[in-house]
This record gives C-alpha cells, sequence and structure tokens, in this order.
C-alpha cells in the first residue's frame, strides 16, 4: 500500500481501509495547521490506486469502508473521483461507504449533479471541515473560503441527499469573544443538520502561523472557564434533530459524546457542572493541549 507521509482520518474510520488518492492538501495554508506541512500536494496515479486495492482485497477479503486519503481527496474533480469509485465499487463491491475529508472550498467544483453521482456510487458521509460559521474566524483561519461559500456548499450535499459530519473548532474569536462564535456555529449547525459534528478546542502545534501569534501576544487564547461557555452558549442554541456529537477532542476541558436531540440536556448539565466544580486556578487558565487537559466529571 502507497502512503506518503503521516495518515490522517476521522475516529469513526477506525476499521475503514485507508486508500490513498492524493497526498498532502492543496490549500495547506490554514493558519492553525501543520498536518501536511512537510508533505507537497500530489495526485496518486490511477494504477498506483488500483494496484493498492489489488493489494488490499488479498489482506482483506470483505470491507465495508473505504477512506479515502489523504487530507484533500476531494480536491479532485467529480470525474476522478467517479473513477475511484468505480475501481473500488469493483474490487470491493460489498463497500457500503467511500468516503473522505472535504473542504468548502474543494466543493465549489463539484456541481448538485455530480455529488449525486458520487453517492450513487457509494461516495458519501464527507468529513468537512468548516470550523466556523462566522466570517471574521473563516478569515482569521485562512479557510479561503466566506460564509456565502459555506451555506451555499452544505446546501448542495443537502440538496444531493449526502450525509456529512461538519467540524466545528471553539475559541476561534479569542479571548471573551465567544457569544458570537456561538450564535454563528448553531445557526451553521441547525441549517445543515448534518450526521454528526466534531466540535474541539482551537489548538496549534510549533511552527504554524497560529503558534506564532501566539508566542507573540497577537493572538490571546480563550481561558477553560470561557469556551465552556462558548459550548455551553452554543448548545443550547441547537435545534438537531439526529446529529452525533464528538465533543471528545484531547484538547477539550469535559469531554461529551452522544447524540442530539436525546443528549442535549446531559451535556448542557456536564458543562454546568464543570463550571462548578472545576476550581478557578484551572477554569481562569488557558487550558492545556492534549490528555492532560481532560477533566473527568
Amino acid at each position: 500500500m502507497h502512503y506518503t507521509g503521516i495518515t490522517w482520518r476521522p475516529p469513526f474510520e477506525a476499521k475503514s481501509l485507508l486508500l490513498q488518492v492524493t497526498s498532502g492538501c492543496s490549500h495547506n495554508k490554514c493558519t492553525f495547521c501543520t498536518m501536511y506541512s512537510d508533505v507537497g500536494y500530489a495526485v496518486s496515479p490511477m494504477h498506483e490506486i488500483e494496484q493498492d486495492l489489488k493489494e488490499a482485497v488479498s489482506l482483506y477479503k470483505k470491507n465495508t469502508r473505504v477512506f479515502l486519503e489523504n487530507g484533500d481527496a476531494f480536491s479532485l474533480s467529480a470525474d476522478r473521483l467517479l473513477k475511484i469509485a468505480e475501481l473500488v465499487n469493483c474490487y470491493f463491491p460489498e463497500a457500503e461507504v467511500i468516503s473522505s475529508y472535504a473542504s468548502i472550498k474543494n466543493l465549489k467544483d463539484k456541481s448538485v449533479e455530480d455529488l449525486k453521482k458520487l453517492k450513487s456510487l457509494k461516495v458519501d458521509m464527507l468529513n468537512v471541515g468548516v470550523e466556523s460559521g462566522l466570517q471574521s474566524s473563516l478569515e482569521f483561519l485562512n479557510k479561503g473560503c466566506d460564509v456565502k461559500d459555506v451555506y451555499e456548499q452544505i446546501e448542495k450535499l443537502k440538496q444531493a441527499e449526502m450525509t456529512f459530519c461538519l467540524n466545528i473548532i471553539w475559541g476561534v474569536e479569542g479571548f471573551g469573544n465567544y457569544l458570537k462564535s456561538a450564535e454563528a456555529n448553531s445557526k451553521l449547525l441547525n441549517f445543515a443538520q448534518p450526521s454528526a459534528f466534531f466540535g474541539g478546542t482551537l489548538h496549534c502545534e510549533e511552527n504554524c502561523v497560529l503558534y506564532e501569534r501566539i508566542r507573540s501576544g497577537a493572538f490571546k487564547e480563550n481561558t477553560a472557564r470561557q469556551l465552556i461557555e462558548e459550548e455551553i452558549a452554543m448548545i443550547e442554541r441547537l435545534n438537531l434533530k439526529n446529529t452525533h456529537f464528538y465533543g471528545d477532542h484531547p484538547s477539550n476541558s469535559v469531554k461529551l459524546e452522544g447524540f442530539f436531540p436525546r443528549d442535549k440536556e446531559t451535556f448542557l448539565q456536564k458543562l454546568e457542572r464543570a463550571l462548578k466544580e472545576i476550581p478557578p486556578e484551572k477554569l481562569d487558565v488557558v487550558p492545556e493541549k492534549g490528555e492532560e487537559g481532560e477533566i473527568n466529571l
């Protein structure tokens, strides 16, 4: 199997066949991301993709999920994605879902009809890194799109009847500026009605633009209290009909996971409890990033 650099996938793709169709990221300009800083963007040749599928068949006789790697598979044209999906269905006819990461930017060159064709070949459950429904946040993160684009591309996914997961980041507006983020993100999620969404705290590694801004003092991060209050304000405003919520990112102080609307009140109770029980010396500072930041309640 051909893999270039570190291979990333969503948590729920743990048992999926990981099939590389691109390397790196065609955008690779998000201020918080270093995932592909050392890997140039490249498109895998079709013969290499088919070679990997042949090898995969010899290793796994049956496979119901295939995740197209790496971080920017949906940057490929609709025609190329259709050819790849046809190959996957040929080698793994029992496959139920062919998914990938996607961005608002690389959804723009696909029509609703393109998406419907892809859906007919089992391409579904895209993991869309939207990050925010607030214009200033999209600009700060350098996502390469604006809020109008976000709503237009999500509407296309809905018209094509594709399922999808959205990624949302808390704390993007910086110290104390969380209510407008909560309002914008809840509005976006209520419009999208995604099958799932991930919520995580703004996090960055060394050697990215955001890290330098934090280190220089140009950007002041939210405290744990502010991050929890942002999450509460967003969840209070959510009217989701059937959405799996993954709020268990390692950088989150309080881990949550469950379904809307069933678990909405449980989420709020756990977060409110955290505000009451976490001591001020932990609440009123910027939380550590990683497993050490978890506070079990």
